[in-house]
C-alpha cells in the first residue's frame, strides 16, 4: 500500500553507496547539531545528498523512500559558504536514522533501536557528529541496516 502523500520533516538527507545500491540515512538533531557538517563530510567520501535541512518521507509497501522538497533540491547551505551544488540523488529508500547528540549522551554499548516514521519501523542510532569517526560509524550502521545486522555482535572475545 502506498502513502505517496509526503510529510516534512527537519533533517538531512544522504544516499550512502551500499554494495551496488545506494541507503538512504536520515541525519536528525536541532538547528546547529551538525547535519549538514556530517552530510558534507560523508558527500566528500562519496555519499549523495537527498535534501539538506527539510526532507519529504512517504510510506510505500512498508519502505520508507526519501527526496528533497523541490525549491531545495540540488543544494546544500555550507556554513561560512552559503549554498552550494553538490553530488545529489533524487531519491533513496530509508534504511537508517542517525539522531546526533553529544557525546556524553552515548552509551558505550547501546541496544539496538528502532524509530517509527510514517507507520514504518527503521533502525536507529545515537551518533556524535563531530567525533573524529563519526562518518565510519555511520557506514557500519548502514551497512549492518543494508543486511539486517544491525545491533548483532557476530562474534564476542572476551579474554
Amino acid at each position: 500500500m502506498s502513502n505517496r502523500r509526503p510529510v516534512l520533516i527537519h533533517a538531512t538527507a544522504v544516499a550512502l553507496p551500499i554494495d551496488e545500491n545506494w541507503a538512504g540515512v536520515l541525519l536528525r538533531g536541532p538547528s546547529g547539531s551538525g547535519k549538514s557538517d556530517l552530510a558534507l563530510r560523508l558527500i566528500d567520501q562519496g555519499a549523495r545528498l537527498i535534501a539538506d535541512d527539510q526532507i519529504e518521507l512517504w510510506a510505500t509497501d512498508g519502505v520508507l523512500n526519501l527526496q528533497a522538497p523541490a525549491p531545495i533540491a540540488g543544494c546544500m547551505e555550507v556554513r561560512g559558504l552559503g549554498l552550494v551544488g553538490v553530488p545529489t540523488t533524487e531519491q533513496a529508500t530509508l534504511v537508517l536514522v542517525a539522531e546526533l547528540v553529544p557525546a556524553t549522551e552515548i552509551d558505550r554499548l547501546p541496544s539496538p533501536q528502532t524509530v517509527t516514521l510514517a507507520g514504518v519501523r527503521v533502525a536507529s542510532m545515537r551518533l556524535a557528529p563531530f567525533e573524529a569517526s563519526a562518518t565510519v560509524k555511520l557506514r557500519l550502521a548502514t551497512r549492518a541496516a543494508v543486511t539486517g545486522t544491525f545491533g548483532v555482535l557476530d562474534k564476542l572475545a572476551v579474554s
